[in-house]
């Protein structure tokens, strides 16, 4: 495994100030993408691309634990990445097989836990094993939770999550009518994880591709040009701060988000002004 660098005072600093603004996402989800295009600008195979943004994953993984963001989901290898060449499906599985071995310790050394979303049931035996140690030897982790989206959906997401749904009705578990929202994310293979505060796609590619359909609601998108494998702290930061800026209503309208604000901060200096009375 590859040992991590010493963290540059100037890069503290960075984080420090993006800390100190507020405001940190929650939850990040990353479309990584580009990683072709990035092997071939550079008179590689595909394969290399691959490699390189695996570099990228340790390098975002690692920042995220610093400025202390709860999750990171990474749309990692897509129902649809099924119908590419079977020579390159073999070598991503062989890729992630490779990256789960060399980097399960690291994560959990920085107190990371790794969990996984998608018909995993699909991928090769070997693969499924050493993702199931590595879930299992960090589950006890209370520091970023690491989610990786493999042969995942977002409209395998919802179908699966129809099926179990509507075997509970036939059952009589549930009526028809206790179908809610709530009820729908209980099912959803993300239940208990938060929907995510910031989308982040590399490559400029300006769509969802079938990620997180239900859960990207209202989450804030930011696309960059860099191919994945280009991809890293710096790219992070910019991303991060363009969330700062952002005001997310949530349906409603500014003067709406004043006004619970300041109900919020009245309620609190009334508070305040109770306990010093006592």
């Amino acid at each position: 495994m590859q040992k991590r660098k010493k963290q540059s005072s100037e890069d503290k600093a960075e984080q420090q100030h993006l800390l100190e603004r507020g405001n940190i996402p929650r939850h990040i989800a990353i479309i990584m993408d580009g990683n072709g295009r990035w092997a071939k600008k550079h008179g590689l195979n595909r394969i290399n691309g691959h490699r390189q943004g695996v570099n990228s994953v340790r390098d975002i993984v690692e920042v995220c634990g610093q400025l202390g963001v709860s999750y990171l989901t990474l749309y990692t290898f897509s129902t649809e990445n099924w119908r590419r060449p079977a020579d390159e499906v073999s070598m991503l599985m062989r890729l992630l097989l490779k990256a789960l071995r060399d980097e399960t310790d690291a994560l959990y050394e920085n107190n990371v836990r790794l969990l996984t979303i998608g018909d995993t049931d699909s991928l090769p035996e070997k693969v499924r094993s050493e993702l199931c140690e590595s879930v299992e030897k960090t589950a006890s982790n209370t520091g970023l939770t690491l989610i990786l989206a493999l042969s995942y959906s977002g409209r395998w997401d919802l179908t699966q999550a129809m099926r179990k749904i509507a075997r509970k009705v036939q059952e009589g578990e549930l009526t028809w009518n206790e179908v809610n929202e709530s009820v729908i994310e209980n099912h959803l293979s993300t239940a208990g994880i938060p929907d995510p505060d910031l989308l982040i796609r590399t490559s400029g590619e300006m769509r969802v591709s079938n990620f997180l359909l239900w859960q990207l609601a209202y989450t804030e998108f930011f696309v960059v040009s860099n191919y994945w494998p280009e991809f890293r702290r710096k790219a992070l930061y910019d991303a991060i701060r363009a969330f700062q800026r952002r005001e997310r209503r949530f349906g409603m309208v500014s003067e709406q988000l004043q006004t619970s604000s300041s109900s919020k901060s009245s309620l609190l200096r009334s508070a305040i002004d109770a306990f010093t009375s006592l």
